[in-house]
């Protein structure tokens, strides 16, 4: 229960944050000077995306390893002993 949470609170906090780099902050505050701001959001909309799309992957790929093992050890119990 208790990684649960903690996991729940991570991507809150990571869902929440507006993290940019030197040059991004440096052209996003330019625009916001000059009263555009829609560019802000696109930016840090697409820094979140970066962020996560490793991630979304690696546990993609896990979740399906996880699905073939568990389907293969079923096989094996089903089938029993190899006589060899």
């Amino acid at each position: 229960m208790k990684k649960w949470l903690s996991l729940i609170a991570l991507l809150g906090i990571a869902f929440t944050s507006q993290a940019q780099c030197a040059m991004c902050r440096a052209t996003l505050e330019n625009n916001f000077s000059n009263g555009d701001i829609g560019i802000a959001a696109g930016i840090n909309a697409g820094i979140l995306y970066l962020f996560f799309a490793p991630y979304l992957a690696v546990g993609v790929i896990g979740f399906l390893w996880y699905r073939t093992s568990k389907g293969n050890e079923q096989k094996r119990i089903f089938q029993g002993p190899s006589v060899g």
